[in-house]
Order: C-alpha cells, then sequence, then structure tokens
C-alpha cells in the first residue's frame, strides 16, 4: 500500500453562529503515522477531521492530502472514515454492510464479496458473514464499521472515537487489533480520542489541543517501538507519557520526557505554552 502525507496549515474554522472551533491549526502527518488527537469537549478534534475528511470546509488554512484538497477526487480515493457509531445498515448483512462501499463504486458483486471477506477475516469476524447487526455486540458493530473502512484499501484512515462508547476491556481488546490491522496494512491514521491511556498506547505521535478555540498545545512523540502489547501500558515511559497528556491539559508546562535508558529527548515535545 502506498502511503500519504496530510498537510494541515493555519487551519481556521468559524461556524455561522459565530463560534471558532479553530484558531490556527498547524500540523503534519508523515506516511503511516498513527496520530491521536486529544483535548477536551469542544476544543475542534471531530471538527478538524470532518475538515480533513472534506465533510467540512475550513473558513481560512489550508489542507492537504499527498497535495490534493480534501474534496479532491484523487484524496476521496485515498482515505475512509470511521465515525463515533458503527452507522450499519440493520436490513442488510455484515457481509453486505461491508462491501457496501464497493457496491457504491459499481465493483462486480464477486470481487465486492471477496474483498469484503478478507476484510471480515482481517478484524476477527470470519463465519459471520451472514449475521445482521442486530445479532452483534458493541465491539463487534465496530469490528464491522473497521472492515467497511478497510474494503476500499484507504491509505488514510481517519477514525472519530470509535471506541468511545464500548466497555474497558473491550476497548482494549480493539486497540490491540487496530495497532495489528495498522501495522498489516500500512495505512496513515488520524485517531480521534478523549482518552490520554488510549492515545498513549495507540500513537506515534499525540497532538494535544487546548480549550474552545482549537489550537496545538503541544505535540508528543511516544519513543516507544510497534509492534506494541499490554506490557507497554505496565512500564514507567507509559505513565509518565500519560502524566505528560494531562499536564498540558491542565496547562502546566514541563520539561520534554527522556527515553528511558536513553539520552534527553530533545525535540519530542514540541509546541507547549509557556
Amino acid at each position: 500500500m502506498q502511503t500519504s502525507t496530510i498537510e494541515i496549515e493555519d487551519v481556521y474554522k468559524r461556524f455561522p453562529d459565530g463560534t471558532v472551533a479553530l484558531d490556527g491549526v498547524n500540523l503534519r502527518v508523515e506516511p503511516g503515522e498513527f496520530v491521536s488527537l486529544v483535548g477536551p469537549s469542544g476544543c475542534g478534534k471531530s471538527t478538524l477531521l470532518r475538515i480533513l475528511a472534506g465533510l467540512d470546509t475550513a473558513t481560512s488554512g489550508r489542507v492537504s492530502l499527498n497535495g490534493h484538497p480534501p474534496r479532491a477526487p484523487q484524496a476521496r480515493q485515498e482515505m475512509a472514515f470511521v465515525f463515533q457509531e458503527p452507522t450499519l445498515m440493520p436490513w442488510k448483512s455484515v457481509l453486505n454492510n461491508v462491501a457496501l462501499p464497493l457496491e457504491l463504486r459499481g465493483v462486480a458483486a464477486q470481487e465486492r464479496q471477496a474483498r469484503a471477506r478478507q476484510c471480515l477475516d482481517l478484524v476477527g469476524l470470519s463465519g459471520r458473514e451472514a449475521a445482521y447487526p442486530r445479532e452483534l455486540s458493541g465491539g463487534m458493530k465496530m469490528r464491522v464499521s473497521i472492515a467497511r473502512a478497510l474494503v476500499t484499501r484507504p491509505q488514510v484512515m481517519l477514525m472519530d472515537e470509535p471506541f468511545g462508547a464500548l466497555d474497558e476491556m473491550t476497548r482494549q481488546r480493539l486497540n490491540d487489533e487496530l495497532l495489528g490491522i495498522q501495522g498489516r496494512t500500512g495505512a496513515t491514521v488520524v485517531f480521534v480520542t478523549h482518552n490520554m491511556f488510549e492515545a498513549v498506547y495507540l500513537s506515534r505521535k499525540i497532538v494535544v489541543m487546548t480549550p474552545h478555540p482549537g489550537q496545538v498545545a503541544a505535540v508528543l512523540e511516544v519513543p516507544e517501538p510497534f509492534p506494541r502489547d499490554a506490557s507497554f501500558r505496565a512500564s514507567e515511559l507509559y505513565g509518565r507519557l500519560v502524566y505528560r497528556v494531562l499536564q498540558i491539559l491542565e496547562g502546566r508546562p514541563a520539561p520534554a520526557l527522556p527515553v528511558p535508558g536513553g539520552p534527553p529527548a530533545h525535540g519530542a515535545e514540541h509546541g507547549v505554552p509557556a
């Protein structure tokens, strides 16, 4: 899979009622990165994701995917969006829900079903092709939603709090599955979450946003290599990074975190308010 560079330059978003959601956001996401957007409710995380997806537009500034604006056909073909809710069609089987994006693109039935089966296998739902959404747990429904996003073979996956409504054990299990999928596909992932524990576990880079209006308070790099497993959650680095995200959200500056056993992490954190 080819991968894509996302560039966000001086993005400002003002809604018709005068509310400023985003104010001068700058960010670059490198190919194959897993980047989480973290911040309080109303800080513009989901708005920024919708602008990246071409579902909304910035009032000013520039957003591009491999040099193309989000609404350009080239960009649309390269990305997929996973919403907070699974948004499955209740009258369609699991297989046909996953195959729906290919059906809308006019892909032949045999090919779209074969690709849908591959994606269901990727998310651990082989054997549930004939089931209907009402027969699935919340975690299974979200797996179907992720499989549906994967079926178009996107270079970029935009995910808006996909695990927010799940219990903690299911959430952690899906975190592991998502990392496995991202590792196998090489897709670039931009992931919105309120959960700082989830953000540290999943991400190569964490973008911490300020309260309304949304700005980038800091960008933290997570030096833990992939693949990751539950042992990372028990590490000193994990705990310190979670605490650092909390400090930034509370507006408390601190020096960059060093990597245990290594040199000081110069440049690992930037944009921290004084």
